[in-house]
């Protein structure tokens, strides 16, 4: 019987998952994208019909609402919810699955509204829900949550008995040619750029000031970057799961426009995310921010260059120290020849599918809800090299690093 898939969300991310389920019709089979405006979802499958002579179904949800989920997730009879819409509603999409008893996945960690701060606990305190539905659900399936989950199992595997430290490193060296953008939703960007770093070390965790700490790393096809600590949700589950980690870090370029750009913006109380009032109207000023800013979906066809993204690692195997650094690599004006999105949405969009075809194919099974950790990354790993995501794995020296400062 051909399964059901429902894909709620119809941004970038939405369309390049959109784009690879229907390129694997065979383990998707009857597809659906849905967002609150159909019309974003009746361009994106006009655009997968011509490109790829698959046809998509399209309807209006709103994600906001259990009801209204329940309502759409029976009458398709979904087999599996793929939830790339925006992270505030991480938490009404998980319910509408239990209530249906269908399989869930996720690319990014749920966020309040009101408060600037991502983490699993209220997605972690509902998988005994999940396990009462008999249900899987598996967060952070994109590529940083995500990808860098699977690497970071893949190494402990494959090439150590004991990981101590690892460094995430995500590069996007692309270029748009707008002054300042985001290449995604862009509350959801700067929020997160904007906030404290945090790292984990010793059992415990440490909170930076924002851009606090800067260091240049050379990524491989790419060069030598600034890159800047920030706090990312994936550390939070990788410090439960990886065997004797002692440290783990994570780092994301930045060029000096858009931390310039950013700043401004910050001291003017342009990032803020409390209402203000503004002619007798309350507004959200990161809300208007973002009505302001190009549509990260419109970027594709202007960026150019590439990004780097991967984990370094360092451990002991067999008694002796071990370094490895595991990456992949993906050019902008490819994946946009491929599925009309540029490589920031196509690194995350690509990584949820695969997620998702693990689940529909019985390769990743599980009652409760899951990190992508959690399970063997050698059928996620051989996805990526057919689905568009080959990665490189470079051994090192034990005292060897691509760290320039």
């Amino acid at each position: 019987m051909s399964k059901k898939t429902l894909i709620i969300g119809a941004g970038g991310v939405g369309n390049v998952v959109a784009f690879k389920c229907a390129m694997n019709a065979d383990t998707f089979g009857e597809i659906t994208l849905a967002s609150r405006t159909v019309s974003k979802c009746d361009a994106i499958a006009k655009n997968i019909q011509e490109k790829t002579g698959v046809q998509i179904a399209t309807a209006t949800v709103d994600a906001d609402s259990v009801p209204n989920l329940v309502q759409i997730i029976e009458k398709l009879k979904a087999d599996i919810v793929i939830n790339v819409a925006l992270p505030y509603q991480d938490l009404t999409i998980m319910d509408a699955c239990a209530k249906c008893e269908v399989d869930y996945l996720d690319t990014a960690n749920y966020e309040h509204p009101d408060t600037a701060k991502f983490e699993y606990k209220e997605q972690w305190a509902r998988d005994g829900l999940f396990k009462d539905a008999n249900i899987m659900g598996l967060l952070g399936s994109g590529f940083d949550p995500g990808v860098t989950n699977v690497f970071c199992a893949y190494a402990q595997k494959h090439y150590f008995d004991e990981i101590h430290t690892i460094d995430i490193l995500d590069c996007n060296a692309g270029d748009h040619g707008y002054p300042f953008a985001t290449n995604f939703n862009p509350e959801i960007n700067l929020r997160e750029v904007s906030a404290k770093g945090r790292y984990w070390e010793n059992g415990k965790w440490i909170e930076t000031e924002a851009m606090e700490i800067k260091q240049v790393w050379d990524y491989p096809e790419v060069g030598a970057k600034d890159s800047y600590l920030l706090y990312h949700e994936e550390m939070e589950s990788l410090v439960k799961h990886i065997k004797g980690l002692k440290r783990i870090r994570f780092f994301m370029t930045f060029g000096e426009s858009y931390l310039t750009h950013m700043k401004c913006l910050e001291n003017v109380g342009m990032l803020g995310i409390k209402e203000v009032e503004h002619k007798g109207m309350k507004i959200v000023p990161m809300e208007f921010l973002a009505t302001l800013l190009p549509d990260p979906a419109s970027l594709g066809s202007r960026t150019k260059g590439k990004t780097n993204i991967g984990i370094f690692a360092k451990g002991i195997k067999d008694g002796q120290e071990k370094t490895v650094y595991i990456y992949q690599v993906s050019d902008h004006e490819q994946c946009y020849a491929e599925v009309l999105s540029q490589g920031v949405s196509y690194t995350t969009g690509v990584p949820a599918m695969i997620g998702a075809k693990l689940m529909l194919e019985g390769k990743w099974q599980g009652k409760g809800v899951f990190n992508m950790e959690e399970f063997d990354p050698d059928s996620f790993m051989e996805e990526l090299n057919k689905q568009g995501l080959p990665w490189k794995v470079m051994e090192m020296s034990a005292d060897e690093s691509r760290c320039v400062n």
